[in-house]
């Protein structure tokens, strides 16, 4: 698939660089599908074997659950240009939506609106960033399932980079010759990337300021809702901020758009719970969050699935409070959701903005 028209305008003047891009979620293939199109040479380093970072869809034999972001939000006009670009791959969710006021599940008998619209990527929330990643895909400038490991100047020129990396069973390899390399990872992996090289330390000290809070994730499969003369189990509404003490969110995924009609469940526990309960036992978090989940929702069926993922920088509390980080003397950057906030949308300013830095 050849790579689509720049939709941002670029610098006329830019030299055509070989940039290294470590991490492909939303900012990521944002920064690099605009450097791509400016025609720089783009190698993008993902450590997951799947695209979209948090933007995650796991798919399972009931259906999928998006077990990261569950929804998105559009504000920024340069959003709105680059989402024209995939048209009808996001639709809008109208989510009947309530608070849970107590332990016990009761919820206020009116949800209020919401202020503005919730867009779900088709069929899963990967969908978008995979979409957008396809012409990088297609001209093999993506390595999967690649840990980055450091960061050092190229042996053979000064002034590029190399990136120590390693594959799956452990293999090593080096890539070089980079002009650029930027991080499109979480705060904490950032920084602690960026130590490996002392003409980084720069940049590693601005993100000590930004904190970011974990979350476990339960994703539950109810098949047999499905049965004859059987509605769909537990309450009337599908989605719902909670102040039960574990649970922050819960979503009915069979009521987003594109989704499969099996009855699904994703909860997201709340960070104080999740932040206590980091290093627990992953059956023992499913055991606790399930019971939470019957409490608030009323569900007392057995799942016929009950999974759970841990992700360890999730939301962010402390923002680093500008787009990006940029230093051009060394030709390193810096971008992610963590710089602006912990929204989609502002995973993908902070991508397009280092990106036209850069350039």
């Amino acid at each position: 698939m050849p790579l689509s028209k720049p939709i941002f305008t670029t610098k006329p003047e830019a030299k055509f660089k070989n940039v290294a891009i470590i991490g492909a979620g939303m900012a990521g293939i944002a920064c690099a599908r605009t450097l791509a199109q400016a025609g720089h040479k783009v190698t993008v380093f993902e450590i997951n074997e799947y695209l979209g970072g948090r933007m995650a869809t796991h798919n399972t034999p009931f259906g999928t659950f998006d077990s990261g972001a569950q929804y998105f939000t559009v504000r920024d006009p340069r959003f709105v240009k680059a989402l024209a670009t995939v048209p009808g791959l996001c639709k809008p969710w109208s989510a009947t939506t309530v608070r849970v006021l107590d332990e016990l599940g009761r919820v206020a008998a009116v949800a209020a609106p919401a202020p503005e619209s919730h867009w779900v990527a088709t069929p899963g929330m990967n969908a978008l960033v995979s979409r957008w990643a396809l012409p990088l895909m297609d001209q093999h400038s993506v390595e999967m399932e690649t840990r980055v490991t450091r960061l050092e100047r190229d042996v053979l020129n000064g002034h590029h980079w190399q990136l120590r990396t390693q594959g799956p069973g452990g293999t090593q390899h080096v890539f070089s010759g980079f002009d650029n390399v930027l991080l499109a990872i979480p705060a904490e992996p950032a920084r602690l990337l960026l130590q490996t090289s002392p003409r980084a330390d720069l940049l590693a000290q601005q993100i000590d300021r930004v904190d970011a809070a974990p979350c476990w994730t339960l994703m539950l499969a109810f098949p047999q809702a499905m049965q004859p003369g059987m509605s769909s189990l537990g309450p009337q509404w599908n989605a719902a901020r909670s102040t039960h003490h574990r649970i922050a969110w819960l979503a009915r995924e069979s009521s987003k758009p594109g989704r499969s009609t099996v009855e699904r469940w994703t909860v997201q526990a709340s960070t104080a719970w999740s932040a206590e309960h980091l290093e627990d036992d992953a059956m023992r978090v499913q055991a606790k969050l399930l019971k939470a989940f019957s409490e608030v929702t009323g569900i007392r069926a057995v799942p016929a699935l009950a999974e759970t993922q841990r992700w360890r920088h999730a939301q962010t509390t402390r923002a680093l409070g500008k787009s990006h980080l940029w230093d051009a003397e060394t030709g390193l950057g810096v971008c992610g959701d963590w710089c602006l906030g912990a929204r989609v949308e502002d995973a993908f300013i902070s991508g397009l903005e280092l990106a036209l830095s850069v350039v």
